[in-house]
This record gives structure tokens, sequence and C-alpha cells, in this order.
């Protein structure tokens, strides 16, 4: 059952924040990665290239953890629990440029490599828990 963002933690999202993101590996343990990422107030939005280890986790079992921790006050953050409900290679382009003017200040993403395939998942919160 999808849970929803509690107003006080949204601006977290638009900091520069690193979210760490947790998929499960294909022997069921845990792999941890830190992401770029917003959320468009419904879902909880990442980037990454097809055929990362996350990319291929994420593909196959959609549940997903994210740590949001406030950069001004560590002892204020976000938990998220929750499932990956859409995969997709369209817009991912402009998702990944517009995380580049977030990040970087860059208005288009400075890392592409030859051949590489942008991906977004949209993810539904499921669980969600903020302190401080």
């Amino acid at each position: 059952m999808p849970a929803t963002i509690p107003e006080e933690y949204r601006d977290l999202f638009e900091k520069r924040i690193f979210p760490h993101l947790t998929t499960v590996m294909p022997d069921g343990s845990p792999q941890v990665t830190p992401v770029w990422c917003d959320f468009d107030g419904t879902y909880i939005r990442i980037n990454s290239s097809k055929g990362r280890v996350k990319d291929r986790n994420m593909r196959r079992d959609a549940r997903v953890a994210l740590a949001a921790i406030d950069p001004d006050n560590p002892y204020r953050h976000l938990l998220v629990r929750g499932r990956v409900v859409e995969i997709t290679e369209t817009g991912a382009d402009d998702h990944i440029d517009a995380l580049a003017k977030k990040y970087l200040g860059k208005d288009r993403y400075p890392y592409r490599q030859p051949g590489e395939v942008r991906v977004t998942y949209r993810i539904t919160p499921e669980r969600v828990r903020g302190a401080g």
C-alpha cells in the first residue's frame, strides 16, 4: 500500500543530498549505492544506466530502500521502503539532465558514455519514517 512522504521532509529532495539506495542482489544480499534523485510529488525518481548492478537488481526485484540524510542536520533523516513501479527509457535523458542541473549546476549530464542508455525508475514509497 502506498505511503506519502510527509510535507516536513519533502525539502530533502530539493537539496543536493546523496541518498543511499538499497537493492536486492540475486543471492538476497543487499547492495547499496549513493544516488541522485528527486521527488515528483508521488514518486521518488532515480536515474541510472541500463545494465548497471542496481538496474539489473531493480528489474529482477522491485523492492528497494532509500535513506536520505539532511546535510544541514545529520540527525534529521528520512527512511523509505518502497517498490519500483516503473522503469522507462522515455524521458530518461531529460531526467538525468535535470538532475545534473540540480547536483552539478550543468545543463547537460557531462558523464555520458558512448552507447549508454539512460533509465528512470519511479519508486512508490510503501513505508516512510522520518526523524529529527
